[in-house]
């Protein structure tokens, strides 16, 4: 019951914030997040979803319990709202043609914004068949809100105790130079323009 009325409270107060607000373009990003030389952005969407997280025992210490990161499920949207794949425990990103991806984090930043989940870069690998997202090789998660563990409600009393915490972020792809067509530039050049209406 506990559990439940955290994921309630916490998802009213973030559709009450969320509804306000568009995604934009991020700025200032940290050096330890930005591509390589020879890196550079090929798709950027934008996730609406939920941080799932189980009250656990913390690993460390034996008489403390912790929320901990199960994984994200949120729904990908291009430039225009449209839905064009999920994100899912892993980390992976599977776009609607099949072609999925797997993330491992490289870097991370806190996030300018307060109660956001950190900004990310992540090295990433493909799993899945040719497609959107097969020649990925890096993913950047900027403009973060919300997604972050309750502070409380987890206790030996309600261990294993799932919440599902409301989170937005964009997902910038990047591939290596080489990888570009032509028309992967100009699809990058539409999805990188200011987007708003689904979050």
């Amino acid at each position: 019951m506990k559990s439940r009325f955290i994921t309630t409270a916490l998802a009213l107060a973030f559709s009450a914030g969320a509804a306000a607000q568009s995604p934009a373009p991020a700025a200032n990003v940290p050096d330890n997040l930005k591509p390589g030389a020879n890196e550079s952005v090929a798709i950027v969407v934008a996730a609406k979803g939920v941080q799932v997280y189980e009250c656990r025992k913390a690993k460390d210490q034996t008489d403390t319990y912790e929320w901990a990161l199960v994984g994200p499920e949120a729904d990908l949207f291009d430039a225009s709202g449209k839905k064009v794949g999920t994100h899912y425990a892993g980390p992976h990103w599977e776009a609607t043609d099949g072609s999925k991806i797997v993330g491992v984090v490289k870097a991370r930043a806190d996030a300018p914004r307060t109660g956001a989940i950190p900004w990310l870069l992540l090295t990433a690998k493909s799993v899945g068949g040719p497609g959107t997202f097969s020649k990925i090789t890096a993913v950047q998660r900027l403009n973060t809100s919300g997604g972050v563990p309750p502070e409380t409600g987890c206790s030996q009393s309600t261990a294993g105790s799932i919440v599902r915490v409301p989170y937005t972020a964009d997902y910038y792809f990047i591939t290596a130079e080489g990888e570009r067509s032509s028309t992967d530039k100009s699809s990058a050049d539409r999805a990188a323009a200011p987007r708003g209406g689904y979050c």
